[in-house]
């Protein structure tokens, strides 16, 4: 695998962290997370990690995590500013006791700047990115695309962009360094090309008035008879007028005008027909028409089997629909984490602190002076 032998600390957060230290889990590393309750679950992004609870009130924690990072590559921490200083676990400290590590900071606003230390969550990212601005109906307040794309895309996706550079650039220097990455700043650069298209075409009116953000017809969702959807996306003209031919109507309709008249007439038409007997129609066509799959029907879908991208449902541990990695190597593929064998917390623990000199017998000590967090008392 491409990233076997690279080993990762994450201190355990909610979505962009655990996506992080994900990324690099699928693609080989060997990803141990550090946590501060052994019945942590909301965490649904663990597979294929270890992981290690730890009471880091505690001195011995502390060294402990020190030891872990001498041996490591990378760490990943998504801490307001101040807190891993506090532990005694800033990059100060780390990168002294091991030159080669890669300190990942991944929070919100950064490490400076006046909301450094302030709280947020996806939607209050996006919003000072500029980018949620440009996300919504006309007809609507600005609407969150979930939280996809501050928490993923500009972060968790960003930060391992930014490990992997570091890792590159570490082998020519042979020096780690400081990864100062905020969300906010993420998702603005996951909109480059929104604000460096602001000149072309397709912008130029308000929100939810252009090609691209629902203003035009033949750039939208229409319903079908059976209450499903479609996606249609016919922008160029040859698209366009294969998308007329399906629909049967005049082919000779300008593609853009009478805007408001276009879209009650497609909305018409799509209703006539079933969202699989539209297909039919559309199968054989190039006309950019697809259906909007629902998460029941992803899997089984002819194109996404063939490509493989899910994973089998009877391959993963709790029978969910699991994303298989992307994007694909073809001499050493990525392996999804949801497939691979997890370890009892104990045999984690075990594993994890041999490596560095820590044996059974003070594995119980540790357990015994509430420094070793464990759901049941490890036999001797």
């Amino acid at each position: 695998m491409a990233l076997k032998g690279i080993k990762v600390i994450e201190f355990v957060g909610l979505a962009p962290g655990p996506f992080c230290g994900m990324l690099l889990a699928d693609f080989g590393a060997t990803v141990t997370r550090i946590d501060m309750n052994p019945r942590n679950s909301l965490d649904v992004l663990q597979g294929g990690k270890r992981s290690l609870a730890l009471n880091l009130k505690q001195p011995k924690a502390i060294d402990v995590v020190r030891s872990m990072c001498r041996k490591s590559d990378v760490i990943i921490e998504p801490f307001r500013p101040g807190v891993m200083e506090k532990f005694g676990l800033g990059p100060n400290v780390l990168l002294q006791d091991n030159p080669r590590l890669i300190y990942a900071r991944l929070t919100g606003f950064g490490q400076t700047g006046k909301h450094a230390v302030r709280a947020g969550h996806d939607l209050n990212y996006i919003a000072l990115s500029g980018v949620l601005s440009m996300l919504g109906r006309k007809t609507n307040k600005p609407t969150a695309p979930i939280n996809l794309l501050a928490d993923f895309a500009g972060g968790g996706l960003m930060c391992a962009f930014g490990i992997l550079a570091a890792i590159v650039e570490r082998h020519r220097s042979g020096k780690g360094q400081i990864i100062d990455h905020a969300m906010v700043e993420g998702a603005a650069y996951v909109g480059s090309w929104l604000f460096r298209s602001q000149s072309l075409p397709v912008w130029g009116k308000a929100r939810g008035e252009n090609i691209l953000d629902g203003g035009a017809h033949f750039y939208d969702t229409y319903e079908t008879k059976d209450g499903k959807f479609l996606s249609v996306g016919a922008i160029e003209n040859k698209f366009y007028r294969l998308l007329l031919e399906g629909l049967e109507l005049d082919p000779d309709l300008p593609q853009f005008e009478e805007e408001d008249k276009r879209r009650e007439l497609f909305e018409a038409k799509f209703k006539t027909k079933t969202r699989d007997e539209w297909m039919e129609i559309f199968n054989e066509k190039d006309a950019c028409v697809f259906p909007v799959l629902t998460p029941d029907e992803v899997e089984s879908y002819q194109h996404n089997r063939e490509r493989n991208v899910f994973v089998d449902h009877q391959r993963t541990e709790d029978d969910v629909l699991v994303p298989a990695p992307a994007p694909k190597l073809s001499r050493t593929p990525a392996r999804s984490g949801a497939i691979a064998k997890e370890s009892s917390e104990l045999e984690m623990a075990e594993e994890i602190l041999s490596e560095i000199g820590i044996e059974r017998e003070e594995l119980v000590r540790l357990y015994e002076e509430d420094i070793l967090l464990l759901s049941n008392r490890p036999k001797m």
